[in-house]
């Protein structure tokens, strides 16, 4: 700690032009090394830089990693997917063995999740932030086309339209599409203003409906154990589990179909991840003279805890939950139920009357579904800002004026909005949903493979391996799971559930990497070489609310060398020793100051602004 203590203590004395000591002191956590609890921390200098202060807030307790994880995964899958998965098995056993199949697949991706965080945690933004590490060459290639489908694909209008059907069905009133449309708007409205004006509250408000939730599926599954023990009206409640591996398919795009779905049910498991930097740590001080050094501490503590525990909780409901849809309604009922499932199973035990209640249940976990896919994804795309892919890189990362990622919440909101109110519903509302899982299947894949990228890399350069890392028969299963749901698409299927070719969302979701791809070398390698110039990124530090971002600048070439040599390799202005440069009001230098007991006590780290 005292050497710790002198290093951050220490200037350069030798009355050079250039304080490089002092800036490599700053950019420390940005291209060169920064010590987490002893253990070495080191990040590509074009990642998006590092925030020790979150301004975001540290709201992220361990319950809400817990609900964070719970609310996404549990949305309106568990509800209405069994009669799909069911229909495209035509087993009941295989499709009970599916959902065991699930929680086996995310774990194994949470592992990988895991060693990324255990490398870089001090970054939201999930798989923003680990692609843009596992490949920092070429320059921005991978982190582009992350950052274009993740804006892109930002809108929630299937989730808002499952809403406002369910509150219509509880309600009783039989909506047409524009009732929906409408209903929908206003429910994502409501839900979206709470997440743009306090991440504290919003945080709040979807641990309360994510504690309904479970409330719910342990309700459906205690129920199914009355029903199996003879505890009601059922007949013969154990006849779908007699010879249910029967009449298994063999059509592989059924097969891959049902594997969709069940990671779709599953996909959440990682939303935690998202919000890394705002997880809380209690802060562990150590005094020396005049300073207090606060030291950076690992929230990857927490969420090895609780993240597998949130999964754990899932899928253990999932099975159950579907062990009770089986043994209350006939099988050829739940595969042609479509989205009624659960519906099927409440009017099975409990008669119509009381069937009614369930939609608004459902209503309720699509509510906090929404709510955690909007604080998940804010997060990203306030990422991908950060690293400088996104014009006005400093607006999308500001947190004014509530203290909440407010643009990339507001354009999420007006791409549901355009989207709810643009397409019809049927095949293309339902093409567009499909469309981006074949883009997340290829990031996952990449972002698999890229852990053995880092570690080469890391072993080459001299760098201790990850504090945690992914057993290798979890990355192989990660990367196998993704090369099958990416391959087997392309085999005709029995019957075709859309009005086009069955392959056409794959085909797409392949020509918008490609393109993205094309746009890159166009942005960064052709333009540059034709108009004489070169990209450089610039460390921006916002004087308002602390927030840092990259910017990309257009030096032209008869200025690189200038330009090299008065800044750093993160963009990062180097000056002399108490001098500062400002630029668009955003500051380029941190400096050292003094941390008072009251600022110890509320976790404040080393730097702050000059």
């Amino acid at each position: 700690m005292a050497a710790q203590l002198k290093r951050i203590l220490q200037l350069n004395d030798s009355g050079a032009d250039v304080d490089t000591e002092v800036v490599k002191e700053k950019n420390a956590q940005i291209g060169d090394s920064f010590s987490v609890e002893g253990v070495t921390v080191y990040q590509d200098a074009n990642g998006a830089p590092v925030e020790q202060v979150s301004p975001l807030g540290y709201h992220v307790g361990w319950y809400g990693i817990l609900f964070l994880n719970v609310s996404q995964m549990v949305g309106t899958g568990v509800f209405s997917t069994p009669g799909s998965i069911l229909r495209a098995l035509d087993s009941v056993g295989m499709s009970m063995m599916y959902w065991f199949f699930g929680a086996i697949i995310a774990a194994a991706a949470l592992a990988v999740f895991f060693e990324y965080a255990s490398l870089f945690p001090h970054r939201s933004g999930g798989q923003v932030v680990y692609l843009e590490q596992a490949f920092p060459k070429p320059a921005f290639l991978f982190a582009t086309m992350y950052a274009f489908i993740t804006v892109a694909f930002s809108f929630s209008s299937s989730n808002a339209v499952v809403l406002a059907r369910y509150i219509y069905r509880a309600a009783g009133y039989p909506a047409g599409e524009w009732a929906n449309k409408g209903l929908a708007l206003g429910a994502y409205t409501l839900l979206a203003f709470f997440c743009l004006i306090s991440n504290k509250w919003s945080l709040r408000l979807m641990n309360l409906i994510s504690a309904v939730k479970l409330i719910i599926l342990v309700f459906i599954s205690v129920t199914g154990f009355v029903v199996l023990g003879g505890g009601t009206h059922i007949k013969d409640p154990h006849a779908n589990f007699r010879n249910s591996f029967d009449g298994i398919t063999n059509n592989a795009n059924d097969i891959v179909s049902a594997l969709v779905n069940i990671n779709f049910a599953y996909t959440g498991y990682s939303n935690a991840f998202n919000v890394v930097a705002e997880i809380k740590v209690s802060p562990m001080s150590s005094r020396s003279g005049l300073m207090s050094l606060i030291v950076i501490q690992n929230p990857l503590h927490t969420l090895k805890r609780v993240a597998p525990l949130s999964l754990i909780i899932v899928s253990i409901l999932y099975v159950l939950c579907n062990v009770a849809y089986f043994a209350a309604v006939p099988a050829a009922e739940i595969r042609e139920s479509g989205e009624l499932a659960a519906a099927m199973f409440f009017e099975a035990v409990f008669g119509t009357k009381a069937a009614k209640g369930l939609p608004a249940l459902i209503a309720v976990s699509a509510a906090g579904n929404i709510m955690a896919v909007i604080i998940g994804h804010s997060r990203m795309m306030r990422e991908c800002a950060r690293q400088g892919l996104v014009p006005w890189p400093h607006v999308w990362a500001s947190t004014r004026p509530f203290g909440t990622p407010f643009a990339p919440t507001l354009l999420m909101w007006l791409l549901t909005v355009i989207v709810i109110l643009a397409l019809p519903f049927g095949d293309a509302f339902n093409f567009l949903v499909d469309l981006r899982s074949y883009p997340d299947s290829v990031f996952l894949f990449l972002m698999v493979i890229g852990v053995y990228f880092i570690r080469h890399r890391r072993k080459k350069e001299g760098l201790p391996q990850a504090p945690f890392r992914a057993w290798h028969i979890a990355n192989i299963l990660s990367a196998a799971v993704c090369l099958f749901i990416l391959v087997m698409p392309w085999y005709p299927p029995d019957e075709n559930d859309y009005s086009f070719w069955y392959a056409t969302y794959c085909a797409v979701g392949i020509a918008l990497l490609v393109s993205c791809a094309l746009y890159y070398f166009v942005w960064i390698k052709w333009l540059p070489k034709l108009k004489h110039y070169s990209i450089r990124t610039e460390t921006l530090i916002s004087d308002q609310d602390g927030s840092v971002s990259h910017r990309f600048r257009k030096v032209p070439n008869v200025d690189v060398e200038e330009w090299d040599r008065t800044h750093d390799e993160a963009g990062n202005v180097l000056v002399k020793s108490g001098g500062a440069r400002s630029v668009d009001g955003s500051q380029h230098l941190l400096r050292r100051v003094r941390v008072t007991d009251r600022e110890a006590a509320d976790g404040v780290v080393l730097e702050t602004k000059v």
